[in-house]
């Protein structure tokens, strides 16, 4: 029993470990350049600010765009689990069990889904409303 234990503690480990490797790798192949830590200042200067981003011409649509790309990925996974609980519910063979699983798997999609609509449309306004323009993008 102590061996499994032990090698169970060691598998985690490792495996903690190695994703801990692979984050630090990708921070380090991702991180800022000196050269555009230089272009950083505590104005919101478009022209600083689209140097730095590739295009953006503020913060506050650069903000809207990464939230917004969050939310959508997020919706994504919500339909995705809207689809695995249907697969399972009708799957099911009335097997209480699963339906149960089901419909829980579903409920919880679909209120995701509302909370993913509401964080979308308080976002938006309220960067919108900061930046000045009306439409949404």
């Amino acid at each position: 029993m102590v061996s499994s234990l032990t090698k169970t503690t060691v598998k985690q480990g490792v495996i903690v470990l190695g994703l801990m490797a692979l984050g630090l790798i990708a921070l380090h192949f991702f991180s800022v350049d000196i050269a555009h830590a230089q272009l950083i200042s505590t104005e919101d200067v478009p022209q600083n600010v689209s140097d730095a981003t590739g295009g953006e011409g503020s913060f506050r649509t650069l903000a809207r765009t990464i939230v917004n790309f969050f939310l959508y990925f997020l919706g994504f996974l919500a339909t995705l689990m809207i689809i695995y609980g249907g697969v399972l519910y009708v799957t099911s063979g009335g097997n209480d069990e699963s339906t149960g699983k089901a419909k829980k798997i579903l409920l919880y999609a679909v209120v995701g889904i509302i909370v993913i609509l509401l964080s979308y449309a308080i976002v938006n306004t309220v960067i919108g409303a900061g930046v000045g323009d009306q439409a949404s993008t």
